[in-house]
């Protein structure tokens, strides 16, 4: 018997995740708020199900454990407390953000239950403190509406920041990436992700003259050069993204942006030759089998879960994800899909593409360019790790080590993720209350 639920399991599964996507853009069919009630009603009552009935699955086939138990209850308590909180609170709140919110943090607590319980427990503690801390940014938003004359110092922190880690952090696998303070690892280079939206639209936003632009690009060089001499290309790499949009919005320069991109290309020739991990990654990338006994071999054996699994998966614990290494941050997304399917997959990524969606509309419908900017900033960030994530573990380009926002384990990823989008609900908010 247990083993029919469990096979069931991937099925139901498989339609409830669909069915939850497809409110996620049929929603954008109304415009008004009461009109959409229904849709986010619906998504609530589907993702209150999937999380019932993936852990149902993991306990039948872990046996009796009350930890299961527990993490299940605890998670399912916090993604409705949170859904209430943001609807009684804030009048004015989109709740397809908070939705989408706490459908991918739900699918996080229980792939990394199913991973690794001590992680779970970790990521469970880090999210609620983290949503706790993040859930007064709304309201911080609307009181405070002068941040823009803080630029330069949103620039120094970044700065002074990123400096700290290549300068105090020991390399780890070939990179500086968090510094350890009493103990508790941190990393900076996610929080400067916010500091140097800020500082960047600061600016962007007052520019009149040609210097005004020369000084944005100084301060996104010195970011990006401290992170590329500190071997963190992945957030090097979204950096440059992101400040190369927000220069595009701000001046309508397609000059900018061709000269942008045709630099880009350069630097990336440039770390290939003088970065030899960069060689090895690609090497990798290009020809996981004919390097499967070292660089490729990580690659490979998600290439081989993610086909192992199918459309519908292997099912609860049917597969062997551990085998990954590093599964529970870098290469989630595979272990995803050879559990709970390739279609499971797919329609987690057109989630992450409607949250950025959404970001975007909401970005489009500033007219005070220092908002418009700061919200595609936060929209290119969020919406190009989703790509590096991704695009990684799929094999469309080679890894880079950037986390999945929201669904990876990591505290730093999901305390600057969950600020991000308490952020965007700010501004949103702002809008809709005028």
């Amino acid at each position: 018997m247990e083993i029919i639920i469990v096979e069931l399991s991937k099925y139901i599964l498989t339609i409830l995740m669909a069915v939850y996507t497809f409110q996620c853009f049929y929603v954008f069919r109304f415009h008004n708020e009461h009109e959409r009630n229904g849709i986010y009603f619906r998504q609530n009552i589907a993702m209150i199900l999937i999380y019932a009935v993936s852990f149902l699955a993991l306990f039948l086939v872990s046996g009796d454990d009350q930890r299961l138990f527990s993490v299940y209850v605890t998670g399912q308590i916090i993604t409705i407390a949170v859904i209430l909180f943001y609807r009684l609170a804030y009048k004015g709140a989109n709740r397809l953000i908070v939705n989408n919110m706490c459908m991918l943090l739900s699918v996080s607590f229980f792939i990394l239950t199913r991973l690794s319980y001590d992680k779970a427990v970790r990521q469970i503690v880090i999210a609620l403190a983290s949503l706790v801390l993040t859930s007064v940014i709304p309201c911080i938003l609307m009181r405070f509406r002068n941040l823009r004359r803080f630029y330069w110092l949103f620039a120094a922190l970044g700065i002074i920041m990123l400096f700290a880690v290549l300068v105090f952090s020991a390399a780890v696998h070939g990179s500086k990436l968090s510094i350890s303070i009493a103990g508790v690892s941190f990393q900076p280079s996610e929080l400067v992700k916010l500091t140097f939206v800020f500082s960047i639209a600061g600016i962007l936003s007052v520019a009149e003259r040609l210097s005004d632009i020369i000084i944005t690009a100084v301060i996104a060089g010195a970011h990006i050069l401290i992170l590329v001499l500190s071997r963190d290309l992945g957030s090097a790499l979204i950096y440059f993204v992101v400040y190369i949009t927000m220069l595009f919005i701000a001046t309508g320069s397609y000059l900018l942006l061709a000269g942008g991109f045709i630099g880009g290309l350069m630097a990336a020739a440039a770390g290939y030759k003088l970065f030899s991990h960069v060689r090895v990654r690609v090497a990798g990338w290009r020809d996981p089998l004919g390097t499967i006994d070292s660089s490729g071999f990580q690659i490979s054996q998600a290439l081989f879960a993610m086909g192992t699994g199918g459309f519908f998966g292997m099912g609860i614990r049917q597969g062997a994800p551990g085998r990954i290494p590093v599964v529970e941050s870098d290469l989630i997304f595979a272990a995803i899909c050879e559990e709970l399917g390739v279609l499971f997959g797919i329609c987690l990524i057109l989630i992450c593409v409607s949250i950025f969606v959404m970001f975007m509309n909401i970005s489009m419908k500033f007219t005070d360019p220092f908002y418009k900017l700061v919200a595609v900033g936060l929209s290119m960030t969020y919406g190009f790790q989703v790509f590096l994530n991704i695009g990684g573990a799929v094999k469309f380009i080679p890894l880079t080590g950037v986390t999945l926002p929201l669904v990876s384990y990591g505290g730093n990823s999901i305390i600057v993720t969950l600020t991000m989008f308490a952020i965007i609900q700010g501004m949103y908010n702002a809008i809709h209350e005028g």
